[in-house]
């Protein structure tokens, strides 16, 4: 058996691991990524890059079709083969080649197989390859600094009965899908199954989306989710809430056959996105003392909670803190920080003072106070911070300004009849925004403004003084802070 020793072990070469791994080694750290699949991760091959991939030709037809004298020269419906084929170049077919070049050039070490924890800084590959020639040998790895697991998340299937045994797509069968099923079931009502049913229905498929709740995206505030919901429902997608399934079964004509409601509705394949599981069932967590399959708790070093000796670390959804690909990459920037510096002795070492002080660069605030998203559906949604329910909930005393987006020239130039809204959420006693809603076409552009003003938290008295050019979408905040009575 090969042993290796260095200084960090990241498990996981996503785009947290690799994150982890560049800031550890910038640091002065001799580090090691462990992957079992690609280097680049979910984020690369299966979930934001071919999601969006798949969603941007709808969205840009849609934006030519909302133009006067532009929408004539559309005559035609999206060129499918073309689609996936242009997701297919974003994924680079699947081959990790180029992240491994990567790899290389930040001077990290890299072992490909499946690593399991076997106690206190030692790590177990089961190999698969090695940089050093190891060949296919098992690997064993210490870890005189630090352990970083970056395992991420995979999709849960619901118990419904015959559900798991259905065969049934999850987010990454649907994003590197080489076929467009003619009738489509989706079943969950969040972000992945708005996002895929927006994708899927203008590819041409059939949709149906099953949310036992009473409406989609159910932590955003309700104008947002009210227009996903009417837009899905204009372009033909059945939107059925307050429903649950109640059977599933796959027939040997491989369509799948669901009983809901006291009847039956058939499709060719059924996409479950209906929330995470953390990837920590086999990664050995019992050796260090904590629950095989668990979320791995974090403070806000990104240091694991319940295991002495300050040397395991997490990042990214298996965290349970924040589960976007931006904020893992985020989480992951501060922990190899914190690792390095705690490595050297330097000022990331255990202890109070700035170290611990919200916003300092070893601290993971943004992920409780400035958390931005993007959901690319027709129209886009995008988010920061608190909505007014989360910021009541918290104790906090705020005010909430909304305003028409369509009143604003620059929207009204960027679509005809360009229909929108935004919502900011504002601290009464600090005078500051505390979160940001906005739906429309584009405002997806827009959010990172928010999240500067709430990261920095910026006073209003002072975002007056922010001027937006004219005429641009982003001329909505001078309406808010007017309407805030500046």
């Amino acid at each position: 058996m090969a042993q290796h020793t260095y200084d960090v072990v990241v498990i996981g070469a996503g785009s947290t691991g690799e994150n982890v791994a560049q800031r550890a080694a910038r640091g002065g750290c001799r580090v090691v990524l462990v992957e079992a699949e690609r280097v680049g991760g979910d984020c690369s091959y299966w979930a934001c890059i071919p999601s969006k991939a798949l969603l941007r030709p709808a969205q840009a037809l849609a934006d030519v079709q909302a133009v006067v004298g532009a929408a004539a020269a559309v005559t035609g419906s999206l060129d499918v083969p073309a689609v996936l084929a242009r997701r297919d170049r974003f994924v680079h077919d699947w081959d990790d080649a180029s992240q491994v070049a990567w790899v290389d050039a930040e001077g990290l070490d890299l072992v490909r197989g499946r690593a399991r924890l076997d106690g206190e800084r030692r790590v177990m590959v089961d190999a698969e390859d090695t940089r050093d020639g190891g060949g296919g040998a098992p690997v064993e790895l210490e870890a005189t600094a630090a352990v970083a697991v970056c395992t991420g998340s995979r999709p849960a299937v619901p118990p419904v009965p015959g559900l798991a045994d259905a065969r049934p797509w999850t987010s990454r069968d649907a994003t590197s899908a080489q076929q467009v099923p003619r009738r489509l079931a989706i079943l969950g009502g969040g972000v992945v199954a708005c996002e895929m049913a927006t994708a899927f229905v203008q590819l041409g498929s059939e949709i149906t989306v099953y949310e036992r709740g009473p409406r989609l995206l159910g932590g955003l505030p309700e104008f947002a989710a009210e227009a996903v919901t009417e837009s899905l429902r204009r372009m033909g997608v059945d939107v059925l809430v307050d429903t649950e399934l109640e059977r599933v079964i796959r027939r040997p004509d491989g369509t799948v056959e669901m009983a809901v409601g006291g009847g039956t509705s058939v499709s060719d394949e059924i996409l479950v996105a209906a929330g995470r599981r953390p990837r920590t069932e086999d990664l050995g967590l019992e050796s260090v003392g904590l629950e095989p399959g668990s979320w791995l708790d974090v403070d806000d070093h990104l240091q694991v909670t319940g295991v002495d000796g300050g040397w395991l670390y997490a990042a990214g959804d298996v965290t349970h803190r924040a589960l976007l690909t931006h904020m893992g990459k985020y989480q992951a920037r501060i922990c190899g920080d914190v690792i390095a510096a705690r490595a050297s002795g330097g000022a990331g070492g255990e202890g109070g003072g700035a170290v611990d002080a919200p916003w300092s660069r070893w601290c993971a605030t943004a992920d409780t106070r400035a958390v931005p998203q993007v959901i690319f559906t027709i129209p886009e949604v995008a988010s920061v911070g608190l909505t007014a329910s989360r910021a009541e909930e918290q104790g906090v005393d705020v005010q909430t300004v909304g305003y028409d987006l369509a009143s604003v020239a620059g929207a009204s130039l960027y679509a005809d009849d360009y229909a929108g809204r935004a919502e900011i959420v504002v601290d009464r006693q600090r005078r500051t925004v505390v979160g940001m809603t906005l739906v429309g076409p584009g405002v997806g552009e827009l959010i990172h403004a928010a999240t500067v003003a709430v990261a920095g938290e910026v006073p209003l008295d002072r975002l007056w003084h922010a001027v937006p050019p004219y005429p641009t979408i982003a001329e909505v905040w001078l309406r808010l802070l007017e309407d805030l009575g500046l």
